[in-house]
């Protein structure tokens, strides 16, 4: 029963040092992306916004 309870502390002790790493990289900008921003603007052409006509609304209408 102790080794339960010692591998139950162990374990928070872990999870809390992961959070802990994980907040300190957060903050020292560790995921801030500074790539994307400066070629965002080449990829501006390939989003189409692709609007359906008044054919492609009723599929089903006869002709």
């Amino acid at each position: 029963m102790s080794v339960i309870v010692l591998l139950v502390i162990i374990g928070i002790l872990v999870a809390a040092g992961f959070l802990i790493a994980f907040i300190w990289a957060v903050r020292s900008g560790q995921y801030d992306d500074s790539y994307s921003p400066s070629v965002r603007i080449l990829f501006d052409d390939l989003k189409e916004s692709k609007e359906p006509s008044s054919e492609e609304e009723l599929p089903n209408k006869p002709k």
